[in-house]
């Protein structure tokens, strides 16, 4: 028995676990050097009692098997505004079970962090990364539920295939921290 859906994304245990992979598919479908892209996750079955209309517009009808949390893909996040600024600024109405956000960075492998220069500001160390031989590019997609919960997933781009998407809730603790700040008043 594969653990590969008939869509190719990896099956998976959680229903966040599930909301992520489906959101990382989703990226992975638009390609590379794409901007940070948010999303509402919503309980589907709510959303199908609440907002019928809402939820057929979605392909959600009754009669389907659907996923427990619906991804809703929110405004596009303004150009040239830092990420976390941003991320601030959000408050979700209670219809809203978590919230996820897929974002493409560059990393280095730990062993590259001796060697980072001193005295750099954020621009010198971005082009500094940039310019690294051990850099790989990653696309994260991290999800929080409003009780905590957390998950995330990461693709690197010289593996790009949903089989060699890495998954579990402390991947970006960073990011997962700024995600459930949105939740708090």
């Amino acid at each position: 028995m594969s653990n590969v859906s008939s869509s190719g994304t990896p099956m998976a245990a959680s229903p966040l676990t599930r909301a992520v992979l489906e959101i990382d598919e989703y990226a992975s479908g638009l390609g590379w050097d794409q901007p940070a892209r948010l999303f509402a996750l919503v309980d589907t079955a709510r959303m199908r009692a609440d907002e019928p209309e809402l939820a057929a517009q979605l392909g959600l009808d009754d009669g389907e098997a659907a996923a427990p949390l619906t991804p809703i893909e929110q405004d596009e996040i303004p150009n040239g505004t830092p990420l976390d600024e941003f991320l601030a600024t959000i408050a979700w109405p209670e219809a809203v079970a978590g919230c996820a956000l897929t974002v493409e960075r560059l990393m280095l492998p730990p062993s590259a962090e001796a060697s980072v220069p001193e005295g750099l500001d954020e621009t010198g160390l971005a082009e500094w990364v940039a310019a690294h031989p051990d850099r790989q590019e990653v696309r994260m997609t991290v999800a929080v539920l409003r009780d905590g919960v957390r998950e995330s997933a990461l693709r690197l781009r010289e593996k790009d295939a949903a089989t060699d998407v890495l998954t579990g809730s402390e991947l970006v603790p960073g990011l997962a921290e700024a995600l459930s700040a949105t939740f708090e008043s």
